[in-house]
């Protein structure tokens, strides 16, 4: 990779955790939690693994 600019680009799109992972409440009150189910996509171990090369990028820049 040879430009910052994409490479910031791209860690400001890749999100650092799951988004689906929740912990639902009702007036305060833990209900229950939802556990990230894209860890059992091997597709987003590959772009948190593409965010983390990124980010090494970025601080050696």
């Amino acid at each position: 990779m040879g430009d910052p600019l994409v490479a910031r680009w791209l860690c400001q799109i890749i999100p650092p955790r799951c988004y689906f992972e929740r912990d639902i409440q009702l007036w305060g009150h833990h209900l229950f939690y939802l556990p990230p189910m894209c860890k059992l996509n091997s597709v987003y171990e590959e772009l948190v693994g593409l965010r983390c090369r990124l980010l090494s990028y970025l601080a050696d820049v």
